[in-house]
């Protein structure tokens, strides 16, 4: 098995590269906190690989991600670019009328502008990953909370869609790189 960290908590975009980059082999997803501790893992040998996000068609570069990886004797082994949809989740049960806040990383909530600008009444709120997001509001059972995140997360933390493809544009696409020793 291959073990792959990735920033981030289950049902992040990352995870969508990692089967994409992998895609018939065995791996293991590690779940990292920020994208430093992925290239920690990958340094340290707790992980096989790391990937990590560097460029979004809309918000430009992951600068976040550049600076975990500055200065690290990590080897790029190849890249993979990941279309970008995001959806507003919410609670079961929930509505866009009840929504006040949405949670996502900033990198996604740079990517939903047109969205915020036309729902002025959600305010957007920064959290550590689109995911951790959803699993929050799931969490939360709060129905003024929502979260921006792929649709998988919805699934995985049993939330509702209540908005499809809100990102700025239907190009959106994110390119990632894979690392290892």
């Amino acid at each position: 098995m291959i073990k792959v960290a990735f920033q981030g908590e289950r049902g992040a975009f990352s995870e969508d590269a990692i089967a994409k980059f992998f895609e018939s082999k065995d791996v293991i997803t590690m779940p990292q906190r920020s994208f430093a501790d992925v290239v920690a893992a990958v340094a340290g040998g707790r992980a096989d690989y790391g990937v990590l996000p560097v460029e979004n068609s809309i918000a430009g570069r992951v600068v976040d991600s550049e600076r975990a990886m500055e200065g690290s004797a990590l080897t790029h082994v190849g890249e993979v670019t990941v279309p970008i949809e995001h959806c507003l989740l919410a609670v079961r049960g929930g509505s866009l009328e009840e929504v006040s806040r949405a949670m996502s990383h900033p990198v996604a909530l740079a990517q939903c502008t047109k969205f915020f600008s036309a729902n002025s009444a959600v305010k957007p709120v920064i959290a550590y990953d689109t995911a951790g997001a959803a699993r929050e509001v799931a969490a939360s059972g709060d129905v003024t909370l929502a979260a921006i995140a792929a649709r998988r997360a919805a699934v995985i933390y049993g939330l509702e869609i209540l908005v499809e493809r809100i990102e700025d544009r239907a190009d959106n696409e994110t390119r990632f790189v894979v690392l290892t020793k």
